[in-house]
Order: structure tokens, then C-alpha cells, then sequence
């Protein structure tokens, strides 16, 4: 049995006193060698850029386009682009950039360790772009958030109806949208409902407190949550938990693929849904509206989303000044999936 060596200590992030110091120049000398703005003698050149690469030092290339007022690109930084709701926010982004002139650059950010988070915005830092939207829709976007500096414009795109850190945000209100979700199940007759969760990987959950909130305003009973991963084969999992229970009536799962995954474990169990047990998501992805029952969803438009991001980041670059975030309450979709109780 071999043991793993001992991680090596984390080197520091060369900076520009470093090459400075290394090259026995000044600080302004790197800067004009580095940005060449102005003329330096060739061996003065030669001992910076010697240093440099000695050092590994990576220049800084959004504060440059800052400062020099090359505002051609911008960055997101996500913690992931597959799921539904990253990759439609991603598309308005680009989208709304595209038609201002401007490209955009994707990092992912792996997790929400030190190193990754890290590494995700070093790489960002490195390319000319003159502002950052970071998706907050997981644990390494709310840890890139709070690891990110201060000395370049940033957006936050999210579920919230409010931000209480420094950067503006386009914001989705899933508390209200969670709300009427259960209000309307309500007034269908039923008791109470039965909530299933997604993954918050650490980011509180408007769509749940959403939920609690309107059952406690209404008297009713809360029933304890019930946890679903990503995957749609989780919701039949708990699809099937609740199909063998005769007190529920009523489901609000999460988002859409949990919902069809619970409705199938439901009509498998020999449940009708809605006769027998009302089902709704959250997202309205294209496909939930030909399902059979057509699901009841709340549309979340991300494109809008990544739209207004974008627009919020344009505004802070162009005035310097931080604009208000951006709330919009997403919509209850009605379809087939949701019933009075017979």
C-alpha cells in the first residue's frame, strides 16, 4: 500500500511588483513593456519579458480593456451549461451581446472549491473583457460571487427578489412564483400539497419557501419536503413514495423533469393525474406542454433573464455607476395536469 505525496503548498499569483523586482526595473517600466504604450530600450525590454516568463506572471487583461476602454467582450461564469435554465440564460446573454457588438466568453466553474473557483475567474482575468455575469443558480456560482474582486464591472443573474451583495442583479422571484403555485393548488379544494425539492447545492430555495409560505398563510398542514436530485429517475423514485400514500393529493415538484418523472411513477401506480393526485413543475420546458397530461409549470423566461443581465452589465460599464437589480415574477401555466378535487 503507497500513500499519495503530500499536496505542494499553493504558490503565490505573481503580481506586477514581482516582474518589477525580478527585472530590476519599475513598475511603470513593466506596464509600458507589457501594454506598449510608450517606447522602452530593448534591454530594459528583454530583462521585463525574461522575468515574465520566469515567473509565470499572466497580465491582467480585463483590467487593461478597462482601462483602455476596449469594451468588445464579456464573460460568464457558471457552474455549469447542459440544464435547462444555464443554458437558456447563457443563449439571452449572447444573444443581447451579439446585437450590442460584443462576444462572449464561458468558464465554467467545476465546483465550489477555493482552487476551482479560483482558477475559473484567474481565467477570465486573463482575456480582455470589459465586464463578468455570474449564474448564481448553484454553490460555485454563489462562491464565484463572493470570491470575485471588485476592480471589474460584475452582474449576478438568479432566483431572488432581492440582492444584499455589491453587484446588481437580474433576478427571477421564485418566493412568489412558489406562492401561487400553492395558492392555485389550493383553491382547487385541496388540503394541503406535497412538495418535492430540487438541489440547491447550498443556494436557499424561493420555489420552497414559496410553498411553505402560502400553506402557513392558509392554515394548512406543512408536510415535510421531499429531496429529488437532477435526474428525472429521482422524481419516479419519489413518484412511486407518494403513489402508495392515500392522504396526497397534490405535488409541486421542483422543476418540470422531476414533475414527469412523478406523474409517470403516479399513472404506474395506477393513479390518475389530475383526477386522482394534481402535479405541478417549474421551469415550462418545450416539451412539458405535449406531454399527456400536459404539465402545469411555472414559465421561467431565462432568455429574458440573460437579456436583462446583459443590459444591467452594459449600463454599469458604460456609466461606471451601479444600476438597480431586476425582478420579474415568473408565470403559472395552466394546463392539464392540475384539477379541482372530485
Amino acid at each position: 500500500m503507497t500513500k499519495d505525496p503530500a499536496p505542494a503548498l499553493r504558490q503565490k499569483v505573481p503580481v506586477l511588483s514581482d516582474v518589477a523586482k525580478a527585472a530590476g526595473v519599475s513598475v511603470p517600466t513593466v506596464s509600458r513593456v507589457l501594454t506598449s504604450s510608450k517606447f522602452v530600450a530593448p534591454e530594459l525590454r528583454d530583462r521585463v519579458m525574461k522575468a515574465v516568463a520566469e515567473l509565470g506572471y499572466r497580465p491582467n487583461g480585463a483590467a487593461r480593456a478597462t482601462r483602455s476602454g476596449k469594451r468588445s467582450m464579456v464573460a460568464v461564469l457558471t457552474g455549469g451549461t447542459s440544464n435547462y435554465g444555464y443554458a437558456r440564460t447563457i443563449e439571452g446573454i449572447e444573444k443581447a451581446a451579439r446585437e450590442s457588438g460584443m462576444s462572449v466568453i464561458i468558464a465554467v466553474v467545476e465546483s465550489d472549491d477555493d482552487d476551482a473557483v479560483n482558477s475559473a475567474i484567474d481565467l477570465v482575468l486573463s482575456q480582455p473583457v470589459a465586464g463578468v455575469i455570474i449564474l448564481e443558480f448553484d454553490r460555485p456560482g454563489l462562491a464565484a460571487v463572493k470570491a470575485f474582486p471588485d476592480s471589474i464591472p460584475l452582474v449576478v443573474a438568479g432566483g431572488g427578489t432581492r440582492r444584499t451583495g455589491k453587484a446588481p442583479g437580474a433576478l427571477l422571484d421564485e418566493r412568489g412564483a412558489g406562492k401561487d403555485v400553492t395558492n392555485h393548488l389550493l383553491s382547487l379544494g385541496h388540503k394541503t400539497v406535497h412538495h418535492v425539492s430540487v438541489p440547491t447545492m447550498g443556494k436557499h430555495s424561493g420555489r420552497t419557501d414559496g410553498w411553505r409560505a402560502a400553506l402557513t398563510a392558509a392554515g394548512a398542514v406543512i408536510p415535510p419536503v421531499l429531496h429529488a436530485t437532477w435526474e428525472p429517475a429521482s422524481g419516479y423514485r419519489v413518484g412511486q413514495e407518494l403513489a402508495a400514500r392515500d392522504d396526497v393529493t397534490a405535488v409541486f415538484c421542483g422543476n418540470d423533469d422531476i414533475a414527469i418523472g412523478v406523474v409517470r411513477a403516479l399513472l404506474d401506480s395506477g393513479k390518475r393525474v389530475p383526477e386522482d393526485v394534481s402535479v405541478v413543475g417549474f421551469d415550462d420546458q418545450p416539451h412539458v406542454a405535449l406531454w399527456r397530461p400536459a404539465l402545469t409549470t411555472v414559465r421561467q423566461d431565462f432568455q429574458d433573464l440573460g437579456a436583462r443581465a446583459f443590459a444591467l452589465l452594459a449600463s454599469t460599464v458604460e456609466t461606471g455607476t451601479i444600476p438597480a437589480s431586476s425582478t420579474v415574477k415568473p408565470e403559472l401555466v395552466l394546463r392539464e395536469s392540475t384539477a379541482a378535487v372530485g
